[in-house]
């Protein structure tokens, strides 16, 4: 059950401290073991921990895979706020009578969470919107759960609890930013400003404006947008009219091919990305016919945009399809630098090349190192790690499991992975997963390759003078002229007992013509 009213300080702490000893909260977490008795302990605690556990659920890098898993699970439908308080939030945050600001607000919300409520409206000029109401104290309930959880957290210290499989004050301060931010309604209306401005109109990508005049610390107003989430697109069964279900597969393959390529922008040319991709958050919308004669007029003139604004071989077409890809609710969201994006696309390609080396020295400078660090042992336990992923279909990958492994891996070695790095290499899982679904003949790295060797074109001055093969040749002549160093460090690691030499003769004939050419 979800408390609603605040106590005083002294009384929540006692709350929160019986709460976690009748779960073994503490020691549990510390572990990362039994996670539904976790869950029970968030979820008696109420909407600030319920929120930091559904933001864990998206930290794979934080929390194992189980706990990833249990946290997903959370609920927090909680009673909607009667009208009169939603009109009293809204009128003095905003300083405008709900009367004077849209020519319909409807008094029941259509979805209620730990954080607020939302409501459909319409303008005084007839757009139709959806309204996002904070629910009142919340700032004042985080504030006061995240001080007192702090001091829990600081009694780990004293507890014997062995050896640590997360780090608590790490997660905590993750947490805090994170919350701090979920209830900033502000900076997520600035978020969805920035994410229209730059993927709005571009191919069939549809985003909702925000009404920043109406918008204020905890009310948010969005245009509504039409439409039904992808995951009822990818779990409608194919006709069986062959014609009919070819057709539903091109949309598919088309919507997939969309929202790929949509992803692989924001990433690349845009370093500003949707952080939390799930169905949820993508909508399909199939257009009736005035909007698609409405959509004419506009397409030739985002496409001049779209291929001014950047440099990318997106093609443009006669026409656009009769659907949309709508992009909603950007409280999450990633950003990274010019050289994380270059490292990003170092590692892309690395991956399709399987060359464990160079996939590891895409990923070192990804990484903060934290102590020392022996290369060798970092690159042995690498190739050990992904040579069975390398081996898997993409479609078959938990990439859930395989962040966290990584994770937990490069920790090993003294290697602090940085988080926008696990944050977009957890969204292009979630949005992979997605993609199998709608598409399965569709690979997300297949699709970024080409688009990862066009961008480090662009963006190296070497490369932009080399075609695919020449560029092939100057890799392996590179390669060469490493080889020297590499066999002394493995005659080094053979006389000082670190390496085992495994002769298998399978194929041993081209194995004899590669090393006579060597």
């Amino acid at each position: 059950m979800v408390e609603q009213a605040i106590p005083s300080p002294g009384k929540r702490l006692r709350r929160i401290m019986q709460v976690m000893r009748e779960y073994h909260f503490l020691s549990n977490f510390y572990h990362q073991k039994n996670p539904d008795e976790v869950c029970q302990a968030l979820e008696e605690l109420g909407p600030t921990f319920i929120k930091m556990g559904q933001i864990l659920s998206t930290r794979s890098d934080l929390v194992s895979p189980e706990y990833v898993k249990a946290f997903r699970k959370l609920q927090d439908d909680v009673p909607a706020d009667d009208f009169a308080s939603v009109k009293e939030t809204f009128e003095t945050e905003t300083g405008k009578k709900i009367s004077a600001a849209f020519k319909s607000f409807e008094e029941k919300p259509f979805a209620s969470a730990s954080i607020g409520q939302v409501h459909h409206a319409e303008l005084k000029d007839g757009t139709s919107v959806v309204v996002k109401v904070q629910h009142p104290d919340v700032t004042k309930l985080v504030s006061t759960d995240l001080a007192l959880l702090r001091r829990a957290v600081e009694l780990l210290k004293y507890v014997p609890t062995g050896i640590s499989v997360v780090d608590p004050i790490k997660i905590f301060n993750e947490l805090s930013n994170s919350l701090r931010k979920e209830i900033d309604t502000i900076q997520e209306a600035k978020n969805g400003i920035e994410f229209y401005r730059l993927n709005n109109d571009h191919s069939i990508i549809r985003v909702p404006k925000v009404y920043l005049e109406y918008c204020a610390p905890k009310i948010l107003v969005n245009e509504s947008m039409p439409g039904k989430s992808i995951k009822y697109l990818a779990n409608t069964p194919l006709s069986k009219k062959p014609a009919k279900a070819k057709e539903q597969q091109e949309m598919r393959h088309q919507i997939a091919q969309a929202l790929v390529k949509n992803f692989l922008k924001q990433v690349f040319v845009d370093h500003y990305f949707q952080a939390d991709p799930h169905p949820g958050n993508i909508l399909i919308h199939e257009m009736s016919q005035d909007e698609q004669q409405a959509r004419k007029f506009e397409t030739t003139k985002s496409y001049q945009k779209q291929v001014g604004y950047t440099n990318f071989s997106y093609q443009k077409q006669e026409a656009l399809p009769p659907y949309q890809v709508i992009w909603i609710d950007f409280g999450m969201m990633g950003r990274i630098s010019p050289s994380t994006a270059d490292g990003i696309a170092k590692i892309v390609l690395a991956i399709n090349s399987q060359d464990i080396h160079e996939i590891g020295q895409a990923i070192i400078p990804m990484c903060e190192q934290t102590g020392p660090l022996n290369e060798q042992k970092f690159y042995r336990e690498l190739g050990r790690f992904l040579r069975p992923y390398l081996n898997t279909g993409l479609a078959d990958i938990n990439f859930t499991k395989m962040l966290y492994q990584i994770v937990q891996l490069c920790q090993s070695n003294n290697l602090h992975i940085h988080s926008q790095v696990t944050m977009l290499v957890r969204a292009f899982g979630i949005l992979e997963s997605v993609i199998a679904k709608l598409d399965p003949s569709l690979s997300m790295l297949e699709v970024a390759r080409p688009f990862g060797k066009q961008y480090l074109k662009q963006h190296f001055d070497l490369r932009h003078q080399l075609d695919n093969s020449l560029w092939n040749s100057y890799r392996a002549v590179r390669d060469i002229t490493r080889m020297p160093g590499k066999l002394n460090t493995f005659f080094d690691a053979i006389s000082e007992g670190n390496a085992r030499v495994n002769l298998h003769y399978s194929d041993q004939e081209k194995l004899m013509k590669w090393v006579s050419r060597i």
